[in-house]
């Protein structure tokens, strides 16, 4: 595609993916991250090592990749009781969702995305939700995407289309797509440089990176991670 995009990127597994899938389609892209208060801040300073080093991996990647942006959304933290923006137990809500769940996280997230790539004249949007592999979080369903593409087009008068490549396939299959992308220098480059562990712990090198290994997220990955291994590169590919 003969066009810019603008990828939503928090430095995690997904995201990271996802920011490869951009840069694997369209000439230019733009990156955006969100400083909310979260409790793995640390995913903050990932991103930017991320952005400093994934051109080494593919000349054309590094020429495509241009400026990013941070946004500094302080009103879920204000908000707070949840367990990603406070010291809060992660366990089951009474409302069947995990209290890791933020409201309206990605909507706002979406919505100061779409006001910036309007600004930059940008059409395309990239983030890595997913209703195949996650939390049950009803702002990472498809319709949500779906409305939400709608709703920015009427309120801005604009014609976005937002991207989610990773909608569809579990995390086993992130890490295959991540293959073939980048072959295994970039999946490797996603064990050690991305970050998803909700606690922010950096700590613990587990076979598919570093995290907690017993938070929601690390569970995903570590799964994902072992289904992958098993399968094996020369038979998936």
């Amino acid at each position: 595609m003969n066009e810019s995009a603008l990828v939503i990127f928090s430095g995690g597994q997904d995201s990271t993916t996802c920011l490869a899938w951009a840069l694997d389609r369209f000439d230019e892209v733009m990156t955006i991250g969100f400083s909310y208060g979260q409790r793995h801040h640390v995913e903050m300073d990932c991103r930017k090592e991320i952005l400093q080093s994934i051109g080494k991996l593919n000349s054309k990647w590094a020429s495509k990749l241009k400026h990013d942006e941070i946004l500094n959304i302080s009103l879920f933290n204000e908000i707070g009781g949840t367990a990603l923006t406070e010291d809060v137990q992660i366990t089951m809500g009474k409302n069947g969702l995990p209290t890791t769940f933020v409201p309206g996280r990605n909507l706002i997230f979406l919505t100061a995305a779409a006001a910036y790539a309007y600004r930059q004249g940008i059409r395309h949007i990239i983030l890595g939700v997913c209703e195949t592999d996650f939390s049950g979080y009803p702002d990472c369903r498809d319709d949500t995407m779906k409305a939400m593409q709608v709703a920015l087009n009427l309120g801005m008068e604009s014609r976005f289309a937002i991207h989610t490549p990773l909608m569809w396939i579990d995390k086993a299959e992130t890490w295959e797509l991540a293959h073939k992308l980048g072959g295994t220098p970039f999946v490797d480059f996603i064990r050690e440089q991305t970050h998803t562990c909700y606690l922010g712990d950096r700590t613990k090198r587990q076979p598919w990176g570093y995290g907690c290994g017993k938070c929601p997220a690390c569970e995903l990955r570590a799964k994902g991670w072992e289904i992958f291994s098993e399968k094996g590169t020369s038979n998936v590919f």
